[in-house]
């Protein structure tokens, strides 16, 4: 067992609706940053799933007309079918319908009411529907006769019999953590919000339901459901085998090292969620990362404009592995960033299909051709051969490394693409088709360097293009036991001698077909 351990979170999806562009965005971060942990010899833990309670769910399933749990069985399997078809690595998929989820959602609602943060009251508020969340009259905006939340959802007055959680009385124990604690809330601009809304003063939350009955019944009182967002973040607790504080897991994986989710979730995570679990005597998770959202050809995703993009669009248009290298390489992970086709296509195009693609194919093609269909034998290594080896076997990984422990993905996709640049400019000032003539020694050399320059792009590319990437490494006639971190080293360097396979094309060029002439 690895003596490194790594808890890394999707936020578990709603399932008022299927899956889009915007939730596969989330989990493919999610998956290339646990496959890296694991190849980079940590023990790691990573889970996705679904939140199932709740009005909202409630009155999608009325409308569907079908019963809720049916309703969410269906939508939750779509979200699970995601695995396969965008080869995720999740190690468990949680379901807030489960037993073992109410057990943990429950028993984390005893740990603050025993604290004696939780207490029965009256409640008159304005709730929106679309965000489970009630505001505060300030917080809303007038349009058409209607009240609307800064998210934009319609919100309606209701009143009921509510318990609350005494969240007024941890902004300064908050504010303290946040000092404490700075790479808590990331990016930074998401840090100076949080720090911004707590300051402004917070006030007690309600934190249960007598409206309708489809949620985790509160303890001792099943006339009230809990609120959705303390039994949903429980969720994360639950996987790691809360309530039960002494097993295994939750020792070996608890505080989560990273929560990630969308920036409209961002308060329930980054206040609520470590206030309920000081308050349950239970240490925060190490970090929570808000990204930003996609439009699609410079407009907001909507049903209504037709323009959300679904997963299945992304794999049959792009394949896999280039629709999962493009989301985190376009756009600076944390800021808003446009999907249009065109850019996916350039993208996909310039670094895969043109680089790291043509890099390995050419390169491959002539060791085959020219050096007995194994890598060559290398003489003397000059200090340019030395450079390029320096920067593949140890320099990238570092660059890389660092980038990801800040989830900043589009800089690790940035440093592997310098060394595609660097070894396609190493290519052309050696000219190995010239040495073939001139030098055959020197030519084996030069293409023994390109080979190892290939291997270790192939090994860092797997947590993002997981498949391509092993296509690479079989063509190197590279082991299974030898395709993890702890081997992109110039101890570990390609041996001489050893047979390779016929190189084929990793990364397909898109060609867009041309727009038919209209004819007379």
């Amino acid at each position: 067992m690895a003596d490194k351990t790594y808890y890394i979170t999707t936020p578990i999806y709603y399932v008022n609706d299927k899956p889009h562009l915007g939730h596969v965005y989330t989990t493919v971060a999610c998956d290339v940053l646990a496959r890296f942990k694991r190849l980079d010899g940590f023990d790691v833990k990573f889970l996705t799933g679904t939140d199932e309670h709740g009005l909202k769910v409630h009155q999608a399933a009325e409308k569907a007309g079908v019963d809720t749990q049916s309703f969410t069985d269906g939508v939750s399997q779509n979200f699970r079918d995601l695995t396969p078809m965008m080869n995720y690595s999740n190690d468990d998929f949680i379901r807030t319908t489960e037993p073992r989820h109410i057990k943990a959602a429950q028993a984390l609602w005893q740990k603050i009411e025993e604290a004696g943060d939780i207490y029965l009251d009256n409640y008159g508020g304005w709730y929106a529907v679309r965000d489970e969340a009630f505001y505060g009259e300030d917080e809303l905006t007038e349009v058409d006769g209607k009240k609307i939340a800064p998210s934009g959802a319609e919100c309606e007055w209701m009143e009921e019999e509510s318990y609350f959680f005494r969240l007024s009385a941890w902004q300064d124990k908050l504010l303290e953590f946040y000092d404490t604690h700075p790479d808590f809330i990331l990016p930074e601009s998401r840090r100076n919000e949080v720090i911004s809304f707590v300051k402004g003063g917070l006030r007690d939350l309600s934190v249960s339901r007598t409206a309708f009955d489809w949620g985790v019944p509160v303890p001792g009182n099943d006339k009230h459901v809990m609120y959705v967002w303390i039994d949903a973040l429980t969720n994360y607790m639950t996987a790691a085998g809360f309530p039960d504080t002494e097993s295994a897991d939750f020792k070996k994986f608890w505080p989560a090292d990273l929560h990630m989710v969308g920036k409209d979730i961002l308060r329930f995570h980054a206040v609520y969620w470590p206030a309920f679990l000081m308050s349950a005597g239970i240490e925060p998770p190490k970090r929570v990362f808000a990204h930003g959202w996609w439009t699609i050809e410079g407009q907001k995703m909507s049903k209504s404009l037709g323009n959300v993009i679904a997963p299945q669009d992304l794999v049959e248009r792009y394949g896999v592995d280039p629709a999962r290298y493009f989301m985190l390489r376009e756009v600076p992970f944390g800021n808003d960033g446009n999907f249009s086709h065109e850019a996916a296509v350039n993208r996909i195009n310039s670094d895969l299909a043109n680089g790291i693609g043509n890099l390995s194919q050419r390169s491959l093609s002539m060791i085959y051709k020219n050096c007995e269909e194994k890598t060559p034998k290398f003489s003397d290594l000059q200090e340019e051969d030395n450079v390029l080896l320096e920067l593949a076997q140890s320099k990238m990984l570092a660059s890389v490394r660092l980038a990801l422990d800040e989830q900043k993905f589009h800089s690790a996709l940035e440093s592997i693409m310098k060394l595609v640049s660097a070894a396609d400019g190493y290519v052309d000032a050696q000219a190995p088709w010239k040495l073939k003539k001139e030098d055959p020694d020197r030519m084996r050399t030069v293409l023994y360097v390109l080979a190892e320059t290939i291997r270790c792009l192939a090994l860092i590319m797997q947590p993002v293009t997981p498949e391509s990437a092993a296509k690479m490494l079989d063509q190197l006639a590279i082991s299974k036991e030898e395709r993890d971190f702890s081997f992109i080293s110039k101890d570990h360097a390609l041996k001489p001698g050893t047979a390779i396979s016929k190189p084929e094309g990793v990364f397909p060029r898109i060609v867009e077909e041309e727009p038919q002439q209209a004819t007379a």
